[in-house]
């Protein structure tokens, strides 16, 4: 058997996703050298195209930076699954590959022919993947959902915020990128099954309960000590505490880290103040430390504080930036972020593999344009000509 390039090499996707949680499954298994091949609708293609950021804010369908960073490594060609003429062209491209994965709405696939059944019947070994906000059934499943509906409804949000105030949720749609990690990982593990027993199956990820997996403890604590966890405060246990070039994040859990705390500042003698002298005594005592910790940091940078702290075995955290974070020590010498060109968008800096793997590594590759990959699909493997192209094209089917 000859080897693989990439850890999926060989493996052929057809990819019908949208937005974030579907396009960030199918992005991880191109960037491990699946063939993921995007099909989007003609003239607008995915709606994220219209979402920015954009380079000089200034908006343009090849160039936002959550589609180019959602759909590294993919080809994309455009196709109307609502003509019947483009639904038969997308069965027929499901004869020879080994998965599908979507994120409409429940009801979309069925209504346009193209359920799991119909499409198993094309081809028996064939894994789709259906992520959706709650699920193929349930009463919820027909619902719409945003990632705030997410953080509600799954619990998780009760327990963030301040104590007086009502609850909170972290941004940058964290239950889809959650979703999306899960759907890659549902996708590989039927394949590999099939692999081993000769038979596809369909995979179905709500994202609702995909997320709440994440943070059980809520439901845990209920469930085994009876009570519910109210809010206590989206903060660092000492706080975030303002440096010369940035912020640095305490943590003294124990009296060695204060021994530790009063060396890294040089100030023995706050070892020796009986004000100070247990843990609940400085907690009552908080502001006051903080306030002596603050006029120390005051001239110090980040970085320095960081290395001191941890020879001291100190647990602090620098808060870095966009643009300090991408140039720590840590992610410079294990090359981490990396840098893509791209005709439209021109070369930017995207984050990198999420793991490594020595053998079979990731790859850093651009999102395609729309319809990049129409001629190399439709006539190098599907048999078309380009004047079939052109008809096709006129009639609205790509």
């Amino acid at each position: 058997m000859a080897k693989r390039e990439q850890a999926l090499s060989g493996m052929t996707v057809l990819d019908l996703t949208h937005h974030i949680a579907g396009p960030y499954c199918t992005k991880t298994l191109a960037d491990y050298g699946a063939e993921v091949i995007k099909i989007e609708r003609p003239g607008s293609g995915d709606p994220t195209r219209s979402m920015g950021p954009f380079p000089k804010d200034e908006p343009h369908p090849e160039k936002s930076g959550l589609f180019l960073y959602l759909n590294t490594n993919k080809k994309s060609i455009t196709l109307n699954l609502k003509s019947a003429t483009g639904a038969g062209i997308f069965k027929s491209m499901v004869e020879k590959a080994d998965a599908v994965v979507e994120n409409f709405s429940p009801r979309v696939m069925p209504g346009l022919g193209l359920d799991y059944k119909t499409l198993k019947g094309i081809n028996p070994d064939l894994v789709m993947t259906s992520i959706s906000s709650f699920g193929q059934t349930g009463p919820y499943r027909d619902f719409k959902a945003t990632d705030l509906n997410i953080w509600g409804l799954s619990g998780i949000q009760y327990e963030l915020g301040e104590p007086d105030r009502p609850p909170l949720r972290i941004g940058n749609n964290v239950s889809e990128y959650v979703a999306g990690l899960y759907g890659a990982l549902s996708t590989l593990s039927a394949l590999y099954y099939r692999d081993g027993n000769g038979a596809g199956q369909h995979v179905d990820i709500s994202i609702f309960e995909a997320f709440h997996t994440m943070q059980p403890s809520m439901t845990v604590v209920f469930s085994y000590a009876g009570f519910i966890r109210q809010r206590a405060g989206i903060r660092f246990p000492w706080g975030i505490l303002p440096c010369k070039d940035g912020y640095i994040g305490f943590y003294l859990p124990t009296q060695v880290h204060w021994e530790s705390l009063c060396a890294l500042m040089q100030m023995p003698e706050l070892r020796e103040k009986p004000e100070y002298e247990t843990p609940m005594l400085r907690e009552e005592r908080r502001e006051e430390i903080k306030a002596i910790i603050v006029d120390w940091l005051k001239d110090k940078l980040m970085d320095d504080v960081f290395h001191a702290a941890q020879e001291l075995r100190l647990p602090l955290t620098i808060v870095p930036n966009p643009e300090q974070l991408t140039t720590t020590e840590q992610h410079k010498s294990r090359k981490y972020f990396t840098k893509v060109s791209h005709p439209a968008a021109g070369r930017q800096t995207y984050p990198g593999a999420p793991f490594k793997m020595d053998g079979t590594p990731w790859q850093a590759g651009r999102a395609p344009l729309l319809g990049e990959h129409n001629e190399e699909i439709y006539c190098q493997r599907l048999g078309y000509s380009v004047d079939d192209l052109i008809r096709l094209r006129e009639e609205g089917v790509i």
